[in-house]
C-alpha cells in the first residue's frame, strides 16, 4: 500500500520536471532554425506526395532521404497530421523552402511532443530502488534539461530527444534482466537512425553472453529466440525496400562515405589533433625548401568534399577509422564476454559512442549526446562520475555553441550552458559534500566523515576556465584582431580545445571499463 503512494509521487516529480522543460521548449519556437528544419520538412513531403519505392531515389531536394526506413515511416506519420494543419508543408514541389507559421510550429510541436520517449525513459532508469528521492530528481534534471538538447533539438532542428529515450529504454530493459525486450527496442532504434550501431558489438556481446546461456539446448533456443525477434524488426523496417528493389539505393543514402573523413565544422575528436599534425608537417617542410602540393579540399576552408585532404600524413578511409573504433571499443567487450554484469550495460554503452565520436567517420558535432545522455545516468555513482560528467557535459554543450551562429541567440546558449553548470554543481556538491581537498591530496577524496568530496580540482578548473578564455577570443577579441582575415580560426580553437576535454573523457571512461567489475 505504501508503494502506490511513492510511485505517484514519482510519476508527479517527473511531469513537473518534464512540464517546465517543454514551457522552455515553447518559448523557443520562433527562435533560429537550421537547414535541419527544411531537411526534415522536406521528407514530411517526400514520403507523403511519392509511393514507398521512389522515397530514396527522388532528388527533387538537395536534402535527400538518407535515415533508415523506421525514421521514413515516422516522418509518414507526422505527413498524416501535417497536411492537415497547413497542405502546402506536405507539398513535393510547391513547398520547397516553405516555413509558414503553422510549419513551423507543427515542426516544433512534433519534437516537444515526442520527447515523451525521453521522459518515460529516464524516469523507467531511475524508478528503482537504487536511486534516493533527490537522486532521483537531480538526474531528471540532468537528461530532461540538458542543454546540449535544447539547443540540437528545439533550436537547430532534430529529433534526438526521442531516439535517445530509446536508447535509455533499451539499457533500462537490459538492467532490469529484460533482455530480449532490450535487444528488440535496441534493433528498432537502429532502424530508426543508424549511426546508433556503433554500440551494436557491445549489444551483441552482452546478449551472447547474459541472454544465450544455460547449455547447448536452451542457449540455442534463446540465441534463436533473440535473432528471430531482431531480424523480425529489420525485415519490418527494410522488407518492403526489398520488395520494391531499392535496397542498394536505401544503403547508398545511408552509408554516405564520399562526404569526408570530417563535417565541415569539425567535431571535437581525434582527428582534430591529425589534421593540425599534418598542417605543421606541411609548414615546416614547406620552410626546409620541399614542394608540397596543397589538397584538393582544405578542412579550414569548410568544404567536405575530398575524403581526404592532407598534405603530409597517409590517407584515412572509411575502413581505417571502422578498425580504429572497434579497437577502441575492444576492452569493454572483453569486459562483456567475461562478466556481462547488466549495472555495467550503460557505462560500456556509453564508452562505445565515445569510441564512436573520437575515431569515426565524418562525425557530427551533435553526437556527443550519444554518450553524455547515458552517463547522466551514472552521474551520481561516485564523485569521480560526477566530476568526469561535470566536466564533459560542459565540454559537450560548448562545442555545440556554433550550430547558433547568429547574434539574437547568443545570450539564449549562453544562459542555457551557466544554468546547467550551476545547477549541476549545487546538485554534485550537494550529493557529495565535505571540504575542497588541498593541492597536495587527490582531486576527489573523503572527509572526515567518510562522505565523499566533489571537486574538479586546479587542473579541472584551469581546463573550464580555458573555455572562457577560447569563447572571448572568438566572439570579441578574433572580430577586432584579424576583422575578416582567417574566418575559421575561431571554430578551429572550439573543435582543438574541446577535444582535448573529449579525449580526458574517453581515457577516465576506460580506466573505468577496466578497473570496474
Amino acid at each position: 500500500m505504501e508503494e502506490l503512494p511513492n510511485h505517484r509521487r514519482q510519476i508527479v516529480g517527473i511531469c513537473w520536471t518534464a512540464l517546465v522543460a517543454a514551457a522552455v521548449k515553447f518559448l523557443l519556437i520562433p527562435a533560429y532554425r537550421s537547414t535541419d528544419f527544411e531537411v526534415h520538412r522536406h521528407w514530411l513531403a517526400l514520403t507523403h506526395s511519392l509511393p514507398l519505392s521512389r522515397w530514396y531515389s527522388d532528388t527533387t531536394s538537395p536534402w535527400t532521404l538518407d535515415y533508415p526506413p523506421f525514421f521514413a515511416y515516422f516522418e509518414n506519420f507526422l505527413s498524416f497530421f501535417a497536411s492537415r494543419v497547413d497542405p502546402t508543408m506536405t507539398h513535393l514541389h510547391d513547398g520547397l523552402n516553405y516555413a509558414s507559421d503553422l510549419t513551423i510550429l507543427f515542426q516544433r510541436l512534433s519534437v516537444i511532443v515526442t520527447d515523451v520517449v525521453l521522459i518515460y525513459s529516464v524516469y523507467r532508469l531511475t524508478k528503482g530502488g537504487d536511486f534516493r528521492k533527490i537522486e532521483r530528481f537531480f538526474i531528471w534534471i540532468l537528461v530532461i534539461w540538458s542543454p546540449g538538447l535544447f539547443i540540437v533539438d528545439h533550436l537547430h532542428f532534430q529529433y534526438n530527444g526521442f531516439l535517445l529515450g530509446m536508447l535509455l529504454l533499451s539499457i533500462s530493459c537490459l538492467e532490469n534482466g529484460r533482455d530480449v525486450m532490450g535487444g528488440f527496442v535496441f534493433a528498432v532504434l537502429l532502424c530508426f537512425k543508424h549511426l546508433f550501431a556503433v554500440a551494436a558489438p557491445v549489444y551483441f556481446v552482452y546478449l551472447f553472453r547474459h541472454y544465450c546461456r544455460g547449455g547447448c539446448v536452451k542457449g540455442f533456443v534463446r540465441l534463436v529466440v533473440l535473432g528471430t525477434t531482431v531480424l523480425a524488426v529489420f525485415g519490418a523496417a527494410y522488407g518492403p525496400f526489398l520488395y520494391h528493389g531499392q535496397i542498394q539505393q536505401v544503403f547508398r543514402r545511408m552509408f554516405p562515405f564520399g562526404r569526408g573523413l570530417c563535417h565541415a565544422y569539425w567535431a571535437p575528436n581525434f582527428w582534430v589533433f591529425y589534421i593540425m599534425l599534418d598542417k605543421v608537417f606541411a609548414f615546416l617542410l614547406v620552410k626546409l625548401g620541399f614542394y608540397i602540393e596543397a589538397p584538393k579540399a582544405s578542412f579550414t576552408g569548410g568544404l567536405v568534399g575530398d575524403s581526404s585532404p592532407f598534405s603530409v600524413l597517409p590517407r584515412i578511409t572509411p575502413m581505417i577509422t571502422f578498425i580504429l573504433v572497434l579497437l577502441a571499443i575492444s576492452p569493454c567487450l572483453v569486459k562483456a564476454w567475461r562478466n556481462p554484469t547488466p549495472k555495467m550495460v550503460c557505462r560500456w554503452v556509453s564508452y562505445a559512442y565515445t569510441c564512436g565520436f573520437l575515431f569515426g567517420w565524418h562525425v557530427h558535432e551533435k553526437a556527443s549526446l550519444h554518450f553524455v545522455i547515458p552517463l547522466s545516468v551514472t552521474a551520481l555513482k561516485s564523485a569521480d562520475d560526477a566530476k568526469h560528467y561535470f566536466i564533459l557535459s560542459i565540454v559537450s554543450c560548448y562545442s555545440l555553441f556554433p550550430l547558433l551562429f547568429e547574434a539574437q541567440e547568443y545570450p539564449i546558449k549562453v544562459t542555457f550552458l551557466l544554468l546547467y553548470a550551476t545547477l549541476a554543481w549545487l546538485g554534485f556538491s550537494s550529493r557529495f559534500p565535505g571540504k575542497k581537498p588541498s593541492s597536495s591530496m587527490k582531486e576527489t577524496k573523503e572527509n572526515e566523515s567518510g562522505t565523499p568530496v566533489f571537486s574538479i580540482g586546479y587542473l579541472g578548473q584551469s581546463y573550464l576556465f580555458g573555455l572562457i578564455v577560447v569563447e572571448i577570443w572568438g566572439q570579441f577579441l578574433h572580430p577586432i584582431i584579424f576583422e575578416d582575415r582567417l574566418p575559421f580560426l575561431p571554430l578551429m580553437m572550439i573543435s582543438i580545445y574541446c577535444a582535448l576535454g573529449m579525449m580526458y573523457s574517453w581515457i577516465w571512461q576506460l580506466r573505468q571499463i577496466t578497473m570496474l567489475h
